[in-house]
């Protein structure tokens, strides 16, 4: 499919892009951390300054895959942690998904919440003293920050890292809050995305999702947690369990998005097969959004 971005001749196209990765999915207690946020329009995850724009060929081929969100953990007894979100690229650029979740276990390696783009939040023992697994960290380059921790005893679960702020840790018996995402006007309106998910909690409740598409974490046996938003890289939260039946379900991360800006008299962009996008104007600029697929685009 073709979209029409305008026309020129310039040797190159100066391409400003905003890259979000698939979040990942809550465990069977911790919240799971966004997509890494990779930004050339404004502040990166994790805290990082504005990257470089890419200088892209006329009539050359440059690759987009837009990553997935985790698929959820078990809550139930013996849990299981969330799986990490999907990376999504855009030419050089990787943005790396989100780690999944802890989950309440005995297995030690799956009580940890998951590194990536952000760091999941961290489960627990499922053995007295119920001690918190370790938060999963964010990966280099910069795109995101680490997850909460859980409260010993398994009263309730770290939130995951988001592109703006760390997860929260859980206090008594309430989730921790998700990490916030952060607010891009890549397309000329502020828009927020990158959220973590938070944790479950037990009776004061799961913690909120962090603004940008963080999902919510479960309470107690009564609810749910919610995935994370479509398109902004969120966190799902997670979900309950504590020995016992029923469970509380945990939640997917949501997927991701490329945005690109670009001047239109640089060119007219081509999105090719496989790939779901369309373009609009901001005064001198084009906005080209890509949703789902994989494939490449180009301009002429």
């Amino acid at each position: 499919m073709q979209i029409l971005a305008g026309v020129g001749a310039a040797a190159q196209v100066a391409v400003e892009y905003l890259v979000i990765a698939g979040g990942g999915g809550g465990g069977g207690f911790g919240g799971a951390g966004a997509g890494g946020y990779r930004n050339s329009n404004g502040t990166t995850g994790g805290g990082g300054a504005a990257e470089t724009p890419l200088s892209l060929e006329l009539n050359t081929n440059y690759s987009i895959t837009i990553g997935g969100g985790g698929a959820a953990g078990v809550a139930t007894a013996q849990a299981t942690p969330g799986t990490n979100g999907n990376n999504t690229t855009f030419s050089t650029i990787t943005a790396t998904g989100g780690g999944g979740g802890g989950a309440f276990t005995n297995t030690a390696a799956d009580q940890n919440g998951k590194d990536g783009g952000s760091g999941g939040g961290a489960g627990n023992s499922a053995s007295d003293p119920f001690a918190s697994g370790t938060v999963g960290a964010a990966v280099s380059p910069t795109q995101g920050f680490a997850g909460g921790l859980s409260v010993a005893g398994a009263s309730a679960n770290g939130g995951g890292g988001g592109a703006g702020a760390v997860g929260q840790a859980a206090a008594g018996s309430k989730g921790g809050d998700g990490g916030a995402g952060l607010s891009s006007s890549i397309t000329g309106s502020a828009v927020s995305r990158g959220g973590g998910g938070a944790g479950a909690g037990g009776t004061s409740g799961g913690g909120t999702g962090g603004l940008g598409g963080g999902g919510n974490g479960a309470k107690d046996k009564t609810s749910n947690a919610t995935a994370g938003t479509v398109n902004t890289g969120g966190g799902g939260g997670g979900g309950y369990d504590a020995n016992s039946s029923p469970s509380a379900a945990a939640a997917a991360g949501g997927s991701g998005i490329v945005i690109l800006r670009y001047l239109t008299t640089d060119g007219t962009i081509t999105i090719g097969a496989g790939l779901t996008g369309s373009t609009a104007t901001d005064g001198s600029h084009k906005v080209t959004t890509i949703t789902a697929g994989a494939g490449d685009v180009s301009w002429a």
